[in-house]
């Protein structure tokens, strides 16, 4: 029995600290997923960097429903996702661990264009409507001020190019970070009803925030960082001890 999915991103291609890991595959109707399982701080895990090792995929190559589905199907408490980020709001410092709360993603469609959803057949078994008060399960009060940034809404582009200043613009209105990855992630995983937590870490300024780009020295010394940090908010999450619970609802047609 798997406790926790983890699935990593960017810098984030190993999970020092696990033990007995063994690779395995596991079949789904969207394809073949690997993952690494083992134990980690007395529970089990299944391990997923979703980009692999050396950043093989780029955020459109990754096959979101394969990796949502493999996870579903493990039956863990919850997936436990981090993502690298970039930051749109000025009065949010770079370097912070950040729990995300809402989530800014009004196309829904999948990098290959497609309607982001598990549902995709007519009359395809367990087909439905999410409907959610919170896309990601909140884990805020497990964390105080001073040790991340909590209530933050997570908006999704989808890659591998980055935005404009307009596009920031207009993104900054509603959102406090962005990537290129977990939109998808935190659909397809809450169709399946399997609770879904992200983690965040902001590593530079979104193009256009400040008058000047954040320097590619501090860039690269925020992402040395981030493995790190985002290590610590899964360790949080691992010993709280809390129940964990799907808490939104996906009306079924049948």
């Amino acid at each position: 029995m798997i406790d926790f999915c983890v699935i990593t991103g960017s810098g984030f291609y190993d999970f020092p600290g696990a033990t007995d890991l063994v690779d395995r595959q596991i079949q789904t109707r969207h394809g073949s997923v690997g993952f690494a399982e083992g134990r980690y701080r007395g529970q089990r895990i299944a391990f997923i960097p979703r980009h692999r090792h050396g950043h093989a995929l780029l955020p459109n190559m990754i096959d979101y429903r394969a990796n949502c589905a493999a996870m579903a199907a493990l039956k863990p408490r919850a997936v436990i996702a981090t993502s690298i980020c970039g930051i749109l709001n000025k009065t949010i410092p770079l370097g912070r661990l950040m729990i995300f709360g809402d989530l800014f993603f009004p196309d829904n469609r999948l990098p290959s264009g497609e309607i982001c959803s598990m549902f995709s057949e007519e009359e395809q078994a367990g087909r439905g409507h999410l409907m959610f008060s919170n896309p990601f399960y909140d884990v805020s009060g497990w964390f105080s001020p001073k040790e991340a940034l909590t209530g933050m809404t997570y908006g999704h582009v989808n890659g591998p190019r980055f935005n404009s200043r307009k596009e920031i613009s207009f993104l900054a209105r509603y959102c406090d970070a962005i990537s290129q990855t977990c939109g998808p992630e935190t659909i397809l995983c809450n169709e399946l009803e399997t609770p879904y937590i992200l983690l965040g870490f902001g590593v530079d300024y979104a193009n256009g925030v400040m008058e000047e780009n954040t320097p590619i020295e501090e860039l690269e010394d925020n992402m040395e960082k981030s493995q790190a940090m985002l290590t610590w908010g899964i360790n949080r999450i691992f010993d709280a001890g809390d129940e964990i619970a799907y808490s939104n609802f996906v009306y079924r047609i049948n």
